[in-house]
């Protein structure tokens, strides 16, 4: 059974940097595919970026394109958000999510909530204007 944590978030100013972490557990985390998604209050969960296994390929929400920036380091199991020049409709609930693909599957991307079996359980970001 695959786990993952999201840490890091919190509270930024407009034009500010946050920093995101994700860590995988209970499974081999080069095996995935990775997604960041968002929930802000009264909205539908949304997709920001996603990262495929080997890393070589990522996508991003038009709304974040030029300021977030995804990574991934498969020694530390871990997947990255970074995200700069944030804006206060950036505020949101920060999910991580994973799929697990076939040997074969290095360079898939998935930007659709269902697309992604496993959850974090969130992490708080909120932007002050």
């Amino acid at each position: 059974q695959v786990q993952l944590a999201e840490f890091g978030g919190g509270l930024a100013q407009t034009g500010g940097s946050l920093s995101l972490s994700c860590t995988v557990s209970g499974r081999t985390f080069s095996n995935y595919a990775m997604g960041w998604f968002r929930q802000a209050p009264g909205k539908e969960r949304e997709f920001v970026v996603a990262v495929s296994r080997n890393g070589r390929r990522t996508d991003y929400a038009d709304s974040v394109k030029g300021r977030f920036t995804i990574s991934r380091d498969n020694a530390r199991n871990t997947a990255d958000l970074l995200m700069n020049s944030l804006k206060p409709e950036d505020t949101a609930v920060y999910y991580c999510a994973a799929r697990e693909e076939p040997s074969f599957a290095t360079s898939e991307i998935y930007t659709r909530v269902y697309d992604y079996p496993a959850w974090g359980q969130g992490t708080q970001v909120t932007v002050s204007s």
